[in-house]
């Protein structure tokens, strides 16, 4: 699958809800708290093919994701994803270790979820700023985003992990 996304900043989570629910926005899951973790090899042959595996953790869900490198794009963060649910989360971290990978990097986050048509829409809460986050077809992220204000000037493509790293934080762990 092919993950296109960007996020934008907002300066009030309680007023970007009421702006997102005022734009047709559907609730699908109210203020989840995401643990992720990020595991390479301890050489970084994940991080050296700016790939990423993550493990995240929802309540007693957890899902592994694997992110490939950003296709070129100015304006949306463009990669396949391949996401799986896992059953037993401590079994497979062990096997993770079995074969070597050990976390790297780990964050919270509050995530609010709605869904506008085919566009998923997120508001996050994290360690560095509120954001909206859009992940559908580029022409609706565009659309969406003009409709709330925002146009391509006020994308940003990065990750979170980027993100709190030039922050100038290490792993966050709550």
């Amino acid at each position: 699958m092919i993950e296109i996304e960007v996020k934008v900043k907002v300066g009030n989570p309680g007023e970007a809800r009421r702006r997102l629910l005022a734009a047709g926005c559907a609730l699908v899951k109210d203020r989840a708290v995401e643990a992720d973790a990020f595991y390479d090899f301890p050489d970084g042959g994940l991080a050296a093919k700016k790939t990423a595996l993550r493990l995240r953790t929802v309540k007693k869900r957890s899902w592994l994701t694997l992110k490939g490198p950003a296709r070129k794009s100015r304006s949306f963060k463009i990669r396949e994803e391949f996401e799986s649910e896992i059953r037993d989360p401590a079994a497979f971290r062990r096997i993770l270790k079995a074969l070597g990978l050990r976390i790297i990097f780990q964050t919270r986050k509050k995530r609010t979820l709605f869904r506008h048509g085919r566009l998923g829409v997120s508001l996050d809460e994290t360690a560095v700023g509120d954001y909206i986050e859009l992940e559908g077809r580029r022409s609706d992220i565009v659309r969406f985003a003009k409709g709330l204000g925002y146009g391509r000037k006020d994308f940003i493509t990065l990750d979170y992990v980027r993100m709190i790293q030039e922050a100038g934080r290490k792993s966050e762990n709550g």
